[in-house]
Order: C-alpha cells, then sequence, then structure tokens
C-alpha cells in the first residue's frame, strides 16, 4: 500500500509582538503534513520551518496536549479550537482539513484576555475569579470528616462532576459576542453548591466570584448559548441558572 498523501496548506497566522501591538495576519505554507498530525504538531513543523529560515517562530499556548489542560486554546476558521465538537485544539487533527486550504489561526478575542504575543493570551483574570471564591473551606482542627462518608444524591454528584470538569480555556469567552464568563464561572460555582462540603462559602460565594467577573470587564449572558456549544468540555447552560438562583438567594440573604 503507498503512504497516505501529506496536505499542502497555507496558513493565515495572527502575529502580535505584545499587548500594544497593533498585529496583523502573516501567511506561510506548509507542505506534506501528515492527515494524523495533531493541529498543535502541525504548528511546531511551521515554527521549525521559521526557525530554519531564521524567522521568530509562531508563540501559543500548550501544555498537556491530552485534551485536559485547556491552554492549547485558538480560534481556527474561526471557530473556538476549530472544526469539531466537545475537543480541544490539542484534540484536533488534520485530517479535519483538506489538501490546499487555507487556515486562518487567531488568538481568543476579548478585552478580559488581552493578547500577550502571537496565540497566546492572559487569563489570568479566570485566575482572579477563582481566588474570589473558588474554593472551600475545611476544618482541619483533627475532626475532619472524610468526604466519602458524606452522602450525596447521585443526581446532585453526577453534575457537580459534571460541572467540575471545566478547564478553564475560556473557549465560552471567546465564543460569546459579549465576551461574557458566565458559563466558566457558573461551572465553577455549580461545582461546589451542589456539594454539601460547598456550603460553608455557599452566602458568598456567587456574589464574589460573580463581582470579580465584572471587575475583570467580562460582559454580559444574553442566552445566545454559543458558549455552550464551543465548550471542550460540552459544560451545560443549566449551571448559568443555578449560578442565577445562588446569587439572587445570597443577595436576599445579604439583605
Amino acid at each position: 500500500m503507498s503512504a497516505e498523501k501529506g496536505l499542502n496548506l497555507t496558513l493565515k497566522v495572527w502575529r502580535q509582538k505584545n499587548s500594544k501591538d497593533k498585529g496583523g495576519i502573516e501567511t506561510y505554507q506548509v507542505s506534506n503534513i501528515s492527515p494524523d498530525s495533531s493541529f498543535l504538531e502541525m504548528i511546531d513543523i511551521l515554527n521549525e520551518q521559521l526557525i530554519g529560515e531564521g524567522k521568530e517562530p509562531v508563540a501559543f499556548d500548550h501544555d498537556c496536549r491530552e485534551g485536559i489542560c485547556g491552554s492549547c486554546s485558538m480560534y481556527i476558521n474561526g471557530q473556538a479550537h476549530g472544526p469539531g465538537r466537545a475537543i480541544t485544539t490539542c484534540q484536533l487533527h488534520m485530517r479535519e482539513f483538506k489538501d490546499g486550504e487555507t487556515i486562518y489561526i487567531e488568538p481568543w478575542r476579548a478585552g478580559a484576555f488581552p493578547v500577550i504575543k502571537d496565540l497566546m493570551v492572559d487569563r489570568s483574570a479566570f485566575d482572579r475569579i477563582m481566588a474570589s471564591g473558588g474554593f472551600v473551606s475545611v476544618n482541619t482542627s483533627g475532626n475532619t470528616q472524610d468526604a466519602n462518608a458524606i452522602p450525596i444524591e447521585k443526581v446532585n454528584a453526577d453534575m457537580a462532576f459534571d460541572a467540575a470538569t471545566c478547564i478553564g480555556c475560556g473557549a465560552c469567552v471567546a465564543s460569546c459576542k459579549n465576551a461574557s464568563a458566565m458559563l466558566f464561572v457558573s461551572a465553577k460555582v455549580s461545582q461546589f453548591s451542589l456539594l454539601p462540603q460547598g456550603q460553608t462559602e455557599a452566602k458568598q460565594r456567587a456574589i464574589n466570584m460573580v463581582n470579580q467577573m465584572d471587575e475583570e470587564g467580562f460582559g454580559n449572558c444574553t442566552n445566545t448559548g454559543a458558549c455552550a456549544v464551543e465548550c471542550p468540555k460540552e459544560i451545560s447552560l443549566e449551571n448559568i441558572a443555578r449560578m442565577n438562583r445562588e446569587y439572587l438567594s445570597a443577595s436576599v440573604a445579604k439583605e
């Protein structure tokens, strides 16, 4: 059997030196790319090519390359993480593209995610939102109860686990016309609000995290649903409804 033919592609890549630089699209050609290569491996090949030509490689985030960390986030042909559903960029393979195709590669577009360089954006706003309330206080005085000894309804446990699968990649923000972070924040609120361990901070968690989200400059949710469609972990919009209830309940209790 003859070897599968490699792909010849035209890449339109966003290049930007830093957050102050205007930036712009630059065009590159790559050839004989294996259809079995991941998208990130294709960019690695491009960077090797650029380095060999004495040019600066394209800066992009990556870490686990197993669909777990979410750091590989980028826009590909106008879609967060590229074509396909429930995958991160590192799980996207070149067999999804055709020989001779032109591929546009850009960073997330959101005021709260300023570009660091090229395809890398600063998502530390998510860290600050988490620090404001995305944690659980634990009594470590010696009388700590084992978590497995606390009975939890399976439905609630399943929903909490589903919410906890959020990897904080930012695809929800990048896909939203308002650059809203509601899906991310609601997932982090839900994973605790559904469990008894999360009740210690329950009255302040939603308020603190929503206030921090607003302070970071994320937009409002208008129930378009693009966030859930593009989310690689398929986080449900039900979490936003739950967070709204948690916020309202906490606000009333505060009064």
